[in-house]
């Protein structure tokens, strides 16, 4: 009875025309969707290679390491084609200099501005608004609406057992609408290699739980049409019903969740950070200069003009680190500070927001693309990281040591210095976290989108049981 049940539930749905239209927009979007992510990505590709060569050109003809503004660049994910999370919000360029804060700068709306007020078209995108709304329009009459016609009453007139009728509805109705549109996902997969998009065993595998992730999510969507289905009459109450639910889940939801969290959790502005950094520099330098003019005192200049402008730099590179060390703790306190209550404002967020099975998915796809909120905190770690390698280089080509430059006009004998090699910095690559840690930092995200489908599926369930089929 089962099986014949699945069978008229797959020809009812594949051998509509209300199918055929939806299904192939929903694939040519798919395939839209990988399409546009593949070529997105050749263009970061290439920018990406064009701003590092151009930071090696601007260096050419430099004879003094002292004269370089040296920059770092976030290479693009191939996975953030198909889901941009943060990539596009946050700075891709970082100046590095030997000592200090660094700072990202240069996001991708910033150059831009038009793909910040429309956003891109990606797979999180289609899964999240079109393909749930396939699932609403596919669910909401499925008991109601057989009702209506007249083919529940008539279904019933032989015996067939309930609990079989509504798994045999369930699961067709799962099976004919996730397998077709699986043919315009796999054909989307076999276009990101032929576009020229790095596809690795990691990659995949990750690829491969971004689709789980949104079959889930459109499970979802299906399992709860069916059951609000099954607690109406009207088919005309549930799709309504349906609609609300689908505006709070996906729009209101997410949104409402970051302004609970920066209500209830004061995080203070980089601009008020920035203005106690200020304030104690400005400090630091008086007390550099009442220094200054206390050794100044001690240390007339004489006749000796090279040996003064020795204990000149001893007595500034002195200086340089109590500055440095007395900088160096408040801004890691600073930011300590900002980033604990900040952590607590996501968190909050975060959990609020998952309330929502849109953002479970939206949070375990970006996790699984390495473009989720830690992306930012990964790439300035490891910068941190190349600024140590970097101030190492830089010192052993003695550069930045020396805070007073005597200028003299070059003799006849002497030859004009070397221009200094680009190509000796030390290369800057960011590595993404590994795929067992992202795929362990979605897993909580799959497990609640797992915990919904078993919700709705026996609320679906257990309400056909005691749904009037007259």
């Amino acid at each position: 009875m089962f099986k014949l049940i699945l069978e008229k539930e797959l020809r009812e749905i594949i051998g509509t025309t209300k199918f055929a239209i939806t299904f192939g927009v929903c694939a040519i979007l798919i395939l839209l969707a990988f399409y546009v992510g593949a070529r997105n990505y050749q263009v970061s590709r290439a920018d990406y290679e064009a701003s590092v060569q151009e930071n090696l050109r601007q260096m050419e003809g430099l004879t003094d390491w002292n004269q370089i503004d040296h920059r770092i660049f976030l290479k693009p994910q191939p996975l953030a084609s198909l889901v941009s999370g943060v990539s596009n919000d946050i700075g891709r360029t970082i100046e590095v200099e030997m000592r200090g804060e660094l700072r990202d700068q240069g996001s991708r709306f910033n150059e831009d501005p038009i793909f910040a007020v429309f956003r891109f078209l990606d797979l999180e995108f289609v899964f999240t608004i079109v393909l749930s709304l396939f699932a609403i329009l596919f669910g909401y009459d499925a008991i109601n609406g057989e009702k209506e016609r007249g083919t529940l009453r008539l279904s019933f007139a032989n015996s067939i057992p309930r609990d079989q009728y509504i798994l045999g509805k369930l699961v067709g109705s799962f099976l004919a609408l996730v397998v077709p549109l699986l043919v315009p996902i796999l054909i989307g997969c076999l276009l990101l290699p032929i576009l020229g998009v790095p596809m690795g065993s990691g990659e995949w595998m990750r690829l491969g739980m971004i689709i789980l992730a949104g079959i889930l999510y459109f499970g979802v969507f299906l399992t709860l049409s069916v059951f609000v289905s099954a607690m109406t009459e009207r088919s005309s109450s549930s799709f309504l019903m349906l609609l609300v639910v689908w505006i709070f889940a996906v729009l209101i939801v997410p949104r409402v969740s970051v302004l609970i969290a920066a209500r209830t959790v004061d995080v203070p502005s980089i601009d008020r950070v920035d203005f106690e950094k200020s304030r104690y520099s400005r400090q630091l330098f008086s007390e550099r200069m009442s220094a200054f003019r206390s050794w100044a005192q001690d240390n007339p200049i004489g006749d000796d003009h090279r040996a003064f402008g020795e204990k000149m730099n001893e007595f500034n590179k002195g200086q340089d680190d109590i500055y440095d060390e007395k900088m160096n703790l408040l801004t890691e306190q600073l930011n300590e500070q900002r980033e604990n209550k900040s952590g607590v404002q996501q968190r909050l967020a975060l959990s609020i927001a998952r309330i929502s099975p849109a953002a479970s998915f939206s949070l375990a796809a970006a996790d699984l693309a390495s473009t989720s909120l830690g992306l930012r905190a990964t790439y300035l770690e490891a910068a941190k990281a190349y600024q140590v390698q970097y101030s190492r280089f830089m010192k052993s080509k003695n550069a930045g040591d020396n805070r007073v430059v005597i200028s003299h006009r070059m003799g006849a004998d002497e030859e004009e210095p070397e221009p200094i090699a680009p190509a000796e910095l030390p290369v800057f690559d960011y590595n993404a976290p590994a795929t067992s840690e992202t795929i362990s930092a979605a897993l909580p995200d799959l497990g609640l989108l797992v915990l919904f489908n078993i919700i709705f599926f026996f609320g679906a369930f257990v309400a056909f049981l005691r749904y009037d089929v007259r």
